[in-house]
């Protein structure tokens, strides 16, 4: 690492130590991985060749402190390719994957750095540690074992292999499907097949036109889920039909981008990898380390509610078919009418039209007075925009962070903008996280894919894209406010299917009455959302649910599915599994599409929730309880916010989550709120 000039070989001196995003270029990625890689495993092997009996300060504090140059570089370079990727990422991402995957194989399944932190283990009681420093070697015990520490050399053989193949198809299908969805987009001639959008929306269309060399014409790019935002407003029902079966054809259509044979192949794998571990399926394997502990937990939960939902969006489809029926010309109700008959029943039993509330929802006045505002209100923090630092794309704002006392809190990102670069859906991802030992700051980003007006015209924001908003922005305060002493707990390094907790709290804020108030401003006119509105959108809360808890569970029972099989299962049709599974539970009506199907199911075969799509709901028992308790104590104060990141957020990785749910509640979650919450007493 002697090249001073690579970014990433020597840490930041920027503030929070930001990366210095105008020195980086493609041509630092791959050195910097490759050193990085190479000095990590010299780090380890000086873990592994200590003389000395195995201590606390001699094995977990250096193995904590390894690998800071690769953290840095890929901390970047995996953000680059999720929300700005290039030809030259996206191939070296795919060259990276199997290296990258036999780099943490060679630490995981290293038998010298195993017996040393199975040693410690052993000794914990006589270790006299503090409950974080045990908890680290509890965590890193458990984690070597479950990932094939103590298998035999032969088997590890076979393990590595399948964690090579399996990082390079899951590369795969995540390109595949970026590309697909490009190139399904909806191209229209004429404005008039927009009609129902508002003027924003046919501007944004307009300009992602514009950005494809289409002048003159109009755009509607996909959105990760089945469902496009636009299917709620387009009157035109032919329109409809094809933003949805553009959407629904990704990934299935044959070609250089068909992801059918990639979902069979990495399912398979999985299977295998599992039994080779000791599991009956990926599933067992990946709950084994969750709060779920096991798939049958999950099943059960899973199962419970679909009939119950199923029913729900039934009697939806029903009143919606009668509103069909009522007009001269009549038709059934399909995947692509769903939305804009629910706006019209919506209107006309609680007088509430979504497409209008988006004149209340500009961007701007959605961050600044009602995100920032409930947070301040909350925690006491201040967003102050530094406009001196630069991001990793000229879209991108960067805000400091202080507390009350005007102490450091980190750096947040806000990438807000779709883009043809840029994966469908919204994330947030840690470019730096607090901890002690390496004396790291915190620098957070969040990404959503709203689509860009033309120059000079508002950002209006529809309903889902506020609660989005709030809820991602809900995993950046995760990440700014964990505080902890390992890099091993930093941020939101906690189990899968409780991370979305904190995320989904947050997006109670959204309804607010004091938060709403303070930023649903009438961009025209200044007027602020009328109290009867307000009051209808609390009491329509509930509609809908059925739609959305249907189509949210027949993805999560996929994702089950798909990982329960053994090695042994022969799968030959990707369609014919998701029908029979779907068919299984009651899920199988097809004006009620899964919200994710196979074949563009990202979460689940690219990014990081394979087996583990359950955790939202599963999550949301903790979140729909937590709402309970914050409106049992008064809402929005100081005192709710300053426990509520004491005991949850500040927490991070440090401790098991559901005991720092305990101590944050005084008991475990109750699962009746939630289905409340639902509609599915």
């Amino acid at each position: 690492m002697a090249d001073t000039s690579n970014p990433f070989f020597i840490p930041s001196a920027l503030p929070y130590s930001l990366p210095p995003f105008a020195e980086i270029r493609d041509e630092h990625f791959l050195p910097a991985f490759e050193a990085g890689m190479a000095e990590q495993l010299q780090e380890i092997a000086f873990i592994v060749a200590t003389v000395e009996s195995p201590t606390f300060d001699n094995t977990m504090i250096p193995l904590e402190r390894s690998g800071q140059v690769l953290e840095r570089v890929s901390a970047v370079f995996f953000n680059k390719t999720s929300a700005d990727s290039t030809d030259e990422t996206a191939s070296l991402e795919q060259e990276l994957a199997p290296r990258l995957a036999a780099h943490s194989d060679a630490i995981r399944l290293d038998p010298g750095l195993y017996d040393r932190v199975q040693t410690l283990h052993q000794h914990l009681d006589s270790l006299d540690l503090d409950p974080e420093s045990r908890y680290l070697v509890e965590r890193y015990y458990t984690e070597f074992t479950l990932a094939g520490a103590g298998l035999s050399a032969e088997d590890k053989d076979r393990l590595r292999e399948l964690n090579a193949t399996l990082s390079t198809l899951t590369t795969r299908f995540e390109k595949n499907l970026l590309a697909d969805t490009n190139e399904l987009a909806v191209v229209l001639d004429d404005a008039a097949e927009l009609d129902g959008l508002t003027e924003g929306e046919i501007s944004a269309a307009a300009e992602a036109a514009r950005e494809r060399g289409l002048d003159g014409r109009y755009v509607l790019t996909l959105v990760l889920p089945t469902g496009h935002p636009a299917l709620a407003s387009l009157t035109r029902r032919d329109v409809r039909e094809r933003v949805m079966r553009a959407s629904r054809a990704r990934g299935i259509r044959g070609g250089k981008y068909d992801n059918r044979q990639l979902v069979l192949d990495i399912t398979r794998c999985r299977a295998e990898r599992a039994q080779l571990l000791g599991f009956e399926s990926h599933a067992a394997f990946v709950t084994a380390d969750q709060t779920a502990r096991t798939p049958d937990n999950v099943a059960s939960m899973l199962e419970e509610l679909a009939p119950a939902a199923a029913r729900n969006a039934r009697t939806e489809q029903a009143d919606l078919q009668a509103l069909v029926s009522a007009d001269s010309d009549s038709w059934s109700v399909e995947s692509w009418d769903w939305a804009f008959l629910t706006e019209r029943v919506r209107a006309e039993r609680f007088s509430v039209d979504t497409s209008a509330l988006r004149s209340y929802f500009e961007a701007e006045r959605v961050l600044i007075d009602g995100i920032f505002f409930a947070a301040h209100k909350l925690y006491g923090v201040s967003f102050t925009e530094r406009t001196d630092l630069v991001g990793y794309h000229p879209e991108v704002r960067i805000f400091e962070v202080t507390d009350e006392d005007g102490s450091d809190v980190g750096l947040y990102l806000l990438d807000l903008y779709t883009r043809d670069s840029k994966r469908g859906g919204a994330w947030m991802n840690p470019l730096i996280s607090q901890n002690t030992l390496l004396e790291s700051p915190t620098v957070v980003v969040n990404n959503l894919n709203v689509p860009k007006p033309a120059e000079g015209q508002p950002t209006l924001l529809s309903f889902d894209e506020v609660t989005t908003f709030f809820h991602e922005f809900g995993h950046a305060l995760h990440g700014l406010f964990a505080r902890v002493t390992y890099p091993k707990f930093a941020g939101t390094n906690v189990y899968r299917d409780f991370v979305e907790f904190p995320s989904q709290v947050n997006e109670m804020w959204m309804l607010e009455p004091e938060v709403l108030e303070n930023y649903a401003v009438h961009v025209e006119t200044g007027e602020r959302m009328p109290a009867e509105t307000v009051a209808k959108l609390a009491e329509a809360a509930t509609f809908n649910e059925g739609f959305s808890t249907s189509e949210y569970l027949a993805a999560a029972l996929l994702d089950q599915a798909w990982h329960r099989l053994s090695p042994s299962d022969t799968v030959t049709g990707v369609e014919a599994f998701e029908q029979k599974a779907l068919a299984a539970v009651g899920l199988d009506n097809p004006a009620v599409p899964p919200r994710y199907s196979s074949t563009y199911f990202a979460h689940t075969f690219s990014g990081g929730y394979d087996a583990g799509y359950y955790s939202y709901i599963w999550s949301e028992v903790l979140d729909a309880d937590t709402v309970e308790w914050f409106t049992e104590n008064g809402g929005l104060t100081r005192t709710n916010g300053d426990r509520f990141r004491t005991l949850l957020l500040g927490v991070g990785g440090r401790q098991d989550p559901l005991e720092a749910y305990r101590a944050f509640r005084g008991r475990d979650a109750r699962i009746e709120p939630l289905l409340k919450r639902r509609g599915l007493e």
